[in-house]
């Protein structure tokens, strides 16, 4: 009896050791992205841009977060490729792209995409941002909403202040960590890491500082997504901003962090998909802001 009763408690004590490892303090491993239908570097700005593209159908625009890459998207690719035209890049200076002697900064990064965009010969996109990717993307539906078909921003910031002190994170040393060692793997300039994290802190000191007014002004369907242990954001800061956006959803992801994607990605994924679907509510918001005329399908521009 004095055995059994042992056995079972052993066994409670290794189930709640277990349970003391909760899904947001883990990094899961960078993914690797499938074989991609074409690649290839984009010259655009001043800077060699590697994308990849993948599928057919609606073109989505995956834009990764600072000091990651594109591969970081490889279980999003993987769900999205079967019904989308999905197209992933490494920003300036990230992954497999140069970088010029420029600073980087948000808005250098959005005028990549849109160029890189022209590049592919494509009007229209949804883009989904993780973090500086997600900051991307506002940036660019606030300056070029012509461009947007909708923004999924995950784990974005409107300005300095909705960030966290992330270097008491443990889940972000490591992966500052691990993107060391995948830079020095990827970058045309594997030596200057060190340089490329200072100019990225800066950045992030000092941008982005979108105003009340331009978050007003977006007219493109927007959802603000975050995971309810995000490590960097401030929930106050993600709530401003889905109520600052007309029309803008909120979604708050339980118990993932900044790396939601790769800590759940069945449910990371069953959202894209339930975002991306078109539904009524995207005329319902051009009609209230007294647009009456259809925007051009998502899709590539004429070849020129």
């Amino acid at each position: 009896m004095r055995r059994a009763f042992l056995l079972v408690t052993l066994a409670v004590a290794s189930a709640v050791q277990g349970w003391a490892v909760y899904p947001w303090m883990v990094l899961p491993p960078t993914p690797s992205l499938p074989g991609a239908e074409r690649s290839g570097f984009a010259p655009v700005n001043g800077v060699r841009l590697w994308y990849a593209e993948f599928g057919q159908g609606p073109p989505v625009i995956l834009l990764h977060g600072g000091l990651a890459n594109s591969n970081y998207w490889g279980l999003q690719v993987r769900a999205l490729a079967p019904t989308y035209h999905v197209i992933v890049l490494d920003s300036r200076g990230h992954g497999r792209s140069s970088r010029s002697a420029a600073p980087i900064s948000y808005d250098a990064m959005a005028s990549d995409v849109v160029a890189l965009m022209d590049y592919l010969h494509l009007a229209r996109a949804a883009i989904v941002g993780w973090s500086d990717g997600a900051i991307i993307g506002l940036d660019i539906t606030i300056h070029h909403p012509e461009r947007v078909a909708r923004l999924y921003a995950f784990a974005a910031n409107s300005n300095p202040s909705g960030v966290k002190e992330v270097s008491r994170s443990p889940v972000f040393s490591e992966f500052t960590a691990r993107a060391a060692t995948e830079y020095a793997q990827l970058s045309p300039t594997p030596g200057q890491f060190k340089q490329f994290v200072a100019d990225i802190e800066h950045m992030w000191a000092t941008q982005p500082d979108f105003t009340d007014a331009q978050l007003k002004g977006i007219a493109v369907p927007v959802w603000i997504v975050d995971g309810d242990h995000d490590e960097a954001i401030k929930r106050e800061n993600i709530d401003l901003m889905a109520s600052l956006i007309p029309g803008a959803g909120e979604l708050i992801l339980p118990e993932v962090s900044h790396f939601a994607f790769l800590q759940d990605p069945a449910m990371f994924n069953q959202t894209l998909l339930r975002f991306l679907s078109p539904p009524a509510r995207q005329a319902g918001l051009r009609a209230a802001h007294g647009v009456t005329s259809q925007p051009p399908a998502p899709g590539r521009l004429p070849a020129t």
